[in-house]
């Protein structure tokens, strides 16, 4: 399981920072170990050697601006993702990665879009027959960035989205997408799966038994493919 935490620029500027990485890497690190897969923290992409993404792995990515994955990586990773040998963890802003390449927002599976606010609300679990939300409380309050999204693909399977009425719309750049509000969903590209969360800004994220738990069945439903 090939963690990806490397932090790059935009095309067109510096891209944003999270100081919570080192902690989120070594989490996720934790949870690929308990899913029986080798975790391999990743800073700097170029260390990872095209065979070994040609040989299938799990890409946990919490990245952000234009991860620069040369052309093999990216057809390896293209590659994989479509037969099914690549499977994909997408956390937190991840979605606002890779800008430049097409077929990586068909993985992800949306595009950030902006996040007006940075509040406490309640989550609401549209979908409870998930390995990841089955853990999940009925009653849910969160603190988190809100992110909006654009180009959701339309199968995605949305399993969390911000309940209604939550969030302040008078805020500069409020408004709600076509999409709504989603925190997480999954999806399969080709043969490969892929389960996406917009939340895990904050360092208590990273400590919260039940958000670990929430990662841990999104891990749990990438690696569980129809014949395993």
């Amino acid at each position: 399981m090939f963690i990806v935490t490397e932090v790059a620029p935009y095309l067109h500027g510096p891209a944003g920072v999270h100081g919570v990485l080192p902690q989120a890497a070594v989490a996720l690190a934790e949870l690929g170990s308990m899913a029986d897969l080798e975790p391999v923290i990743v800073t700097d992409v170029s260390s990872i050697p095209t065979e070994r993404l040609e040989s299938g792995a799990v890409l946990g990515l919490f990245t952000i601006g234009e991860t620069p994955w040369s052309k093999y990586q990216r057809q390896a990773i293209e590659a994989g993702v479509r037969s099914g040998r690549t499977d994909v963890l997408a956390v937190h802003s991840a979605t606002d990665s890779c800008l430049g390449w097409d077929y990586y927002g068909r993985v992800v599976g949306a595009r950030f879009d902006g996040h007006p606010w940075t509040t406490e609300f309640a989550v609401e679990v549209i979908d409870a027959d998930h390995p990841a939300t089955r853990v999940l409380p009925e009653n849910w309050s969160w603190r988190d960035e809100v992110y909006l999204f654009r180009d959701l693909r339309a199968d995605a399977r949305v399993l969390l989205q911000v309940a209604p009425g939550q969030l302040d719309m008078g805020v500069e750049g409020a408004r709600i997408p076509p999409c709504g509000l989603p925190l997480a969903w999954c999806h399969e590209e080709g043969d490969g799966r892929v389960f996406s969360t917009s939340l895990g800004h904050f360092p208590s994220a990273w400590e919260s038994p039940l958000f670990l738990a929430f990662l841990a069945g999104g891990l749990e439903w990438i690696l569980e493919k129809p014949g395993t």
